[in-house]
């Protein structure tokens, strides 16, 4: 598929993923992390508006003077913007009215690349553009699944949507020894800048689950106590279940003495061999402890990736998001991109069933704060194998 076709298609699943929602769905942010799904429609067409379009469009108009305040997300530096917990405060724009400011910007980005078809820096930044609506696909998914979950009448917006399927087989250990290994992007595809550079590190000899964790594992952790063992938490993480009154994974609720987790196909009960999701990092390394195992890093799972069935959750790992060795923002607004983010959170690697085809790759890098657990987020264990 050429990038004009793409792009299309990247522009036309964005407005599917919404058609399933009424219109008083869209405004609706429950929490800061939380955006409303017609933010994200606007948003993800004014960073067309404002990377491809007013840079390499002279000609262009822009379709509203104030939009770029309303959708501007966290580029400090291309303006102000209204702040992110307030997203949910904006009756107007109305959802037709951004969905006719999405056919505007659609159709001149259209015409720029039949007119500029072969400028490799218009190639580029509209090649930045589709991953980044990819991104917002997945984020549309899992902030349309926290509104829905968090609403007492648990609304369906997909009775057919399954989150994520068994893996019905027998945990094995795969075991790895040490050695140097290269780690990183390599080739001449798309990636993101935290993907780079290439580079080597030295291993420590290891095993890791060929398998997820289960909601029954999972169950037996909770059943032991492990929300009241505090010599299982990090500090931080035991002052957050006890702020918070955490003692179940998100989205799971005790109805008539039998655990349910609401999906995006509605309440349903907890199939016990389902890998667990929607876990934070505290958790998911609190059971590593209670197991006496840990979290894989994430250069053991880059190195174990090609032996592994992924792409069920994202995977959390033991690994803080910091820069590659030779890593460098790049110049302007897209420099605040990644790299800004690079403190206080942990990496996550693989992909989920909201990740949109084209958009995983061994190398990704996601990254989120260890509290969050409203991702698709999963894990499965490893060992040292010395």
């Amino acid at each position: 598929m050429n990038l004009k076709d793409q792009f299309v298609v990247t522009r036309q699943r964005t407005e599917d993923i919404c058609k399933k929602l009424a219109i008083e769905d869209h405004v609706v942010q429950p929490i800061m992390d939380v955006s409303p799904p017609k933010w994200h429609l606007g948003h993800t067409t004014w960073f067309f508006e404002e990377f491809v379009l007013s840079e390499f469009d002279k000609t262009y108009q822009r379709y509203h003077p104030k939009f770029a305040y309303v959708f501007n997300s966290y580029y400090e530096s291309v303006g102000d913007k209204v702040y992110r917990s307030n997203r949910g405060n904006l009756s107007r724009p109305t959802v037709q009215t951004i969905l006719d400011y999405r056919k505007h910007v659609t159709k001149a980005v259209e015409a720029l690349l039949e007119s500029l078809a072969d400028e490799e820096e218009v190639k580029r930044m509209l090649e930045i553009g589709i991953h980044h609506e990819k991104q917002h696909q997945e984020l549309l998914l899992t902030d349309i699944k926290y509104i829905f979950g968090h609403n007492p009448l648990f609304p369906v917006y997909d009775e057919h949507f399954r989150e994520v399927d068994i893996e019905d087989k027998e945990r094995k250990w795969i075991s790895f020894d040490e050695g140097i290994h290269q780690v990183g992007y390599e080739g001449s595809g798309f990636c993101y800048d935290n993907e780079l550079k290439s580079h080597r590190v030295f291993i420590e000899p290891f095993e890791i689950a060929d398998k997820l964790t289960t909601n029954k594992e999972y169950m037996e952790f909770m059943e032991d106590g492990g929300y009241e063992n505090v010599l299982l938490w990090h500090a931080e993480a035991w002052d957050w279940i006890n702020a918070q009154k955490v003692d179940s994974p998100k989205y799971w609720h005790k109805i008539d003495d039998t655990w349910q987790r609401f999906t995006l196909g509605g309440l349903q009960p907890i199939e016990e061999k389902e890998p667990v999701i929607q876990l934070s990092y505290y958790e998911a390394s609190a059971f590593a402890q209670w197991k006496g195992l840990k979290l894989p890093t994430e250069f053991e799972w880059e190195v174990a990736q090609s032996k592994l069935d992924w792409g069920k959750v994202w995977e959390w790992t033991e690994s803080s998001y910091l820069p590659y060795p030779g890593f460098s923002k790049a110049m302007g607004a897209l420099g605040e991109y990644n790299g800004k983010f690079m403190a206080n959170q942990k990496v996550l690697r693989g992909s989920s069933v909201a990740t949109p085809e084209g958009h995983s790759r061994p190398t990704y890098r996601n990254f989120f704060h260890p509290h969050l657990r409203w991702q698709f987020c999963g894990f499965r264990l490893a060992r040292s194998n010395k």
